[in-house]
């Protein structure tokens, strides 16, 4: 789990699932840090490996898949604030 949140790609995947409400693989490749395909895909399947994040199919549109945040991941948004704060207040 440490390797999981210690990595700068999980907490953008984080920060855009809890704050920024993406929910498909294409918001997350279009966010402004320009994560690669690769590790995208990568960094999606460790977290629902660690039931950060969990998939279905969206019914709105059968061929995408759609990533939720679990409990366990919606458990560090107080987390991840309290870093964005501390991050605006020493930028």
């Amino acid at each position: 789990m440490v390797s999981t949140l210690g990595d700068r790609w999980s907490l953008i995947i984080l920060r855009d699932i809890l704050f920024n409400k993406k929910k498909h693989y294409n918001e997350f490749l279009n966010s402004p840090e320009k994560i690669s395909t690769n590790i995208l895909a990568n960094r999606l399947k460790m977290m629902e490996k660690e039931k950060l994040l969990s998939s279905s199919i969206d019914q709105k549109n059968r061929r995408l898949k759609i990533y939720i945040p679990t409990q366990k991941a919606r458990d560090l948004e107080p987390v991840l604030k309290a870093v964005e704060e501390w991050g605006q207040k020493y930028s």
